[in-house]
């Protein structure tokens, strides 16, 4: 700064030696006004060489300006310098993840992440079947009653066979019992829509299963995390922060993960209820609607 202060005074005193002029203002960036100079001897040039003279007084001037402003740029340069902050790196979520399942001691979390893995692999084998299962039941039957009312039993039949799902299976036992009485072809529609409905519930049990078992596990892992923190302060022979919130870490850890797992696995269990309720209503309504063109049919012939 006093370098700065140092040129802007030569620059001046140039400037008035060379023109004659007793005026001058301080520079904004040194930040110290500067005071008017009287002329006392500013005519004093000679009258001879004056054009060499001013030509090297105007050299300096200008060499002197070019180093301030170097100087005045090479302070913003570093001014900036010192206020770009440095960045900060961000952690990604799978390794923040991975890091908590270490944290967490890796034994009884594989545990759990293999009850999560497992309840999925039965939710998602579910979800593909009982959507696979589902059809327009209404367009089925009104084309059956249509095939049923012309006497095509046999193209009926051939509809429910090439339509998949619970609801073309019944109707296609149904069909197959037409030249018996309504009681037995009633009885035998009701046993199979048992079977199909038990068919549909498969593999909620295991479900069920795993979503209590997540839970327990996370628990497990709790009294254990426990029992460590307290074998390690009768180790240490004294209770101290550090010891107990080793310990307390691992448990808080696993009974997260456990609920987590357990939620997940809850939401999907509650999905494929959802599901098989509805297939349910279709069989049953679809049913009663076969039990009707059956009863229209015979009443017809």
């Amino acid at each position: 700064m006093d370098n700065i202060i140092a040129k802007i005074a030569i620059i001046i005193l140039l400037a008035f030696t060379h023109n004659g002029i007793a005026m001058a203002q301080g520079g904004k960036s040194a930040g110290v006004p500067v005071a008017e100079v009287p002329s006392a001897g500013a005519a004093a040039a000679p009258a001879g060489g004056g054009g060499a003279v001013a030509g090297v007084q105007a050299d300096a001037v200008d060499s002197a300006a070019a180093a301030l402003m170097d100087d005045s740029l090479a302070l913003d340069l570093a001014a900036e310098t010192d206020t770009v902050a440095a960045p900060v790196e961000s952690v990604g979520f799978h390794k923040m993840l991975k890091t908590k399942y270490i944290e967490g001691s890796a034994g009884f979390m594989s545990f759990v992440a293999l009850a999560l893995v497992l309840g999925l692999a039965f939710c998602i084998e579910r979800v593909i079947y009982l959507t696979l299962s589902e059809i327009n039941a209404k367009k089925l039957m009104a084309d059956l009653e249509a095939q049923v009312m012309q006497g095509d039993i046999e193209g009926a039949k051939a509809t429910c066979r090439d339509t998949r799902g619970p609801v073309a299976s019944i109707c296609y036992q149904g069909l197959m019992r037409m030249d018996e009485s309504m009681e037995d072809i009633e009885r035998s529609i009701t046993s199979y829509g048992t079977v199909q409905a038990a068919n549909l519930e498969k593999g909620c049990s295991w479900i069920t299963l795993f979503i209590a078992m997540a839970p327990s596990l996370g628990f497990l892992g709790t009294v254990i995390g426990m029992v460590m923190a307290f074998e390690q302060i009768q180790q240490a022979g004294d209770i101290s922060p550090t010891i107990v919130a080793s310990g307390m870490k691992v448990a808080l850890i696993t009974t997260i993960f456990g609920l987590i797992a357990a939620l997940i696995l809850q939401v999907f269990y509650n999905y494929i209820l959802s599901k098989i309720e509805h297939l349910t209503s279709q069989m049953e309504e679809s049913a009663i609607t076969l039990l009707d063109i059956i009863m229209k049919y015979k009443l017809t012939r």
